[in-house]
């Protein structure tokens, strides 16, 4: 046999080899497989960088004709979904403040009588600026909407009212975020991407590292609870959880001048919970996997999702609606939300309960399973 045949059957032996060990590492096959999957439908699908049906209310006290032309071209453009019409401002800052609806858009009283004296009356649209990208482009094309759809009922008796001058004024007021800075939207986000990121995947390799080193059997010997071994292995990251907060929140004041307009009790008290969620799924990830390898993949393998569909990178309300479903079971689309209403819009507790339960009952639930997995390794 000459030295070419002999070196590809040791080819051959070790890629034999790899196929066997391949097939036993099932879950790491599984993630090369699922992973570009995700990616791709992901990006194909999911990611919009051109949000339509945006939530908007309308404060007015008038119902003429011209409002209702107005208010119908705002919805037909497919931008501006009209999903309240209230009377009184102050439940429209609410809104805002809650990011229950991205515009407002205020008509005054006596707006149609002022339209036909010529006055040009004006329209006030307040938009929810902490993330510019999901409020420019439906600002933008506000005026031209409104300016076409009067166009096209200033005619007969109203045909004066349609020179080269625009017959009405719209005046955009972009809320919290008024120069369109992206740091401010994408700074705060960084430290719930952050955590997820670190906390997960530490927290996932410190019990597969336990049973790599040979010490997991030390554990499973000692007369402790699951819970009670849940708690020890990530209490010690809650603190790691705090430093890293700290840095992010000292350099998003001092470097990037960030407003924080909210309450620094309430944010902690968000950021506890949700650096305890993450840390829970973490642990989970630990007892499934059979590895360190096998947790990084996972880790990832709920990251990516994470970053994607939470509204970190792209506009939440730009996806598709399964997208969303999906990103509102992920912790980090609430932790957003919580950190940006509390830094930039001031939100108190009455504003952002709904995101701190959605991330406690997320913590219970990855708390419980993991547990519920702990259990299963002492056989």
């Amino acid at each position: 046999m000459s030295a070419w045949s002999e070196s590809m059957v040791r080819v051959g032996a070790i890629f034999t080899k790899e196929l066997i060990q391949m097939r036993r590492d099932r879950m790491t096959f599984a993630m090369m497989l699922l992973i570009p999957v995700i990616q791709l439908v992901l990006f194909g699908y999911a990611i919009n960088t051109d949000p339509r049906s945006l939530p908007t209310a309308v404060v007015t006290e008038e119902q003429t004709p011209i409002v209702r032309t107005l208010l119908t071209a705002l919805k037909t453009s497919g931008y501006y979904e009209l999903v309240s019409i209230i009377s009184d401002p102050r439940e429209s800052a609410a809104l805002l403040a809650r990011g229950e609806v991205a515009f407002v858009i205020q008509i005054p009283s006596g707006f149609t009588e002022r339209l036909i004296r010529g006055e040009r009356p004006q329209i006030l649209i307040e938009a929810d600026a902490s993330d510019p990208a999901a409020a420019s482009n439906a600002i933008a094309r506000a005026e031209t909407i409104l300016m076409r759809a009067l166009r096209h009922d200033l005619k007969g008796s109203l045909a004066y009212l349609a020179p080269a001058q625009d017959p009405i004024e719209v005046v955009v007021h972009a809320r919290y975020n008024p120069e369109a800075n992206t740091q401010y939207n994408i700074v705060p986000g960084l430290l719930g991407v952050i955590l997820t990121m670190t906390l997960v995947m530490i927290t996932g390799l410190a019990m597969t590292r336990e049973a790599e080193r040979g010490t997991m059997e030390n554990l499973l010997a000692m007369p402790a609870q699951p819970f009670e071994v849940m708690i020890g292995k990530i209490a010690p990251y809650v603190a790691v959880g705090g430093i890293q907060t700290l840095i992010v929140l000292l350099a998003a004041h001092e470097l990037f001048n960030v407003p924080f307009a909210g309450s620094l009790l309430l944010l902690l008290a968000g950021v506890v919970v949700f650096i305890i969620a993450n840390l829970a799924v973490g642990f989970t990830f630990s007892t499934i996997a059979k590895s360190q390898m096998q947790a990084m993949q996972m880790t990832f393998f709920f990251f990516l999702p994470s970053l994607l569909l939470s509204g970190f990178m792209f506009p939440f309300r730009g996806m598709p609606g399964w997208a969303q479903v999906i990103g509102e079971v992920l912790p980090l689309t609430h932790f957003l939300r919580l950190i940006r209403g509390v830094m930039l819009k001031g939100a108190g507790f009455g504003d952002m309960r709904q995101a701190i339960l959605a991330i406690t009952l997320f913590a219970v639930a990855a708390g419980i399973l993991a547990m519920v997995r702990y259990r299963r390794t002492l056989d």
